[in-house]
């Protein structure tokens, strides 16, 4: 288990393409907003790094009063390569592993985070641990070792880190979660339509 505390990198510069004009991450969850949600799960573990479109943008009034490092990536037009290059650069020298969060996930949980983090074994040959679905199916979120920090730094496009991933095989370790969380995330107005008619009410 890692016992350092935890630097998270949660993607939130997507530009919700599929949403026809909403914003997934402005979805209400709870109460608040998604991004938000999930950017005070991540501090359950330790510092955050929240990348974002070029402000102004309403996703950095939703992180208001958290103490996360609200990061604009400028060429988020590039693809999800572009957002983890610039993440990974503002990573203090000597960090030891880092979690990359997706942040359209909302059912993932803290102990879904926490026992990500507890399977961390920095004096194994791992170098990624990744959540899984319960039937073993890779998902997110997913834990790199420093040994993968010069590569993640120079991806581009919207290859998402899927090379380095690959380029790991072998050494990935995975960390099944409850039911299906780690896969699920919601793209369109019908996916968040269908996803909230099986929603507890209030």
């Amino acid at each position: 288990m890692i016992h350092t505390p935890l630097p998270v990198i949660l993607l939130a510069a997507g530009a919700s393409t599929r949403m026809r004009g909403r914003d997934k991450l402005m979805e209400d969850i709870g109460g608040q907003p998604l991004l938000r949600r999930q950017a005070q799960l991540a501090l359950c573990l330790g510092p955050v790094t929240v990348a974002l479109p070029p402000a102004p943008h309403p996703r950095y009034t939703a992180l208001s009063g958290l103490e996360v490092n609200a990061l604009p990536i400028s060429d988020a037009a590039e693809g999800m390569g572009a957002s983890l290059r610039g993440a990974f650069a503002v990573l203090p020298t000597k960090t030891p592993a880092a979690m990359v969060m997706l942040a359209d996930m909302p059912e993932v949980q803290a102990a879904d985070l926490t026992r990500l983090a507890a399977a961390v074994d920095l004096k194994s040959e791992t170098l990624i641990w990744r959540a899984a679905t319960e039937d073993g199916t890779p998902g997110h979120p997913i834990i790199f070792a420093a040994a993968l920090f010069d590569k993640l730094r120079q991806l581009s496009g919207d290859d998402g880190g899927r090379a380095v991933v690959r380029g790991a095989a072998g050494r990935v370790q995975l960390v099944p979660l409850p039911g299906r969380r780690a896969r699920l995330d919601l793209d369109t107005p019908e996916d968040w339509a269908a996803w909230r008619t099986h929603q507890p009410e209030k």
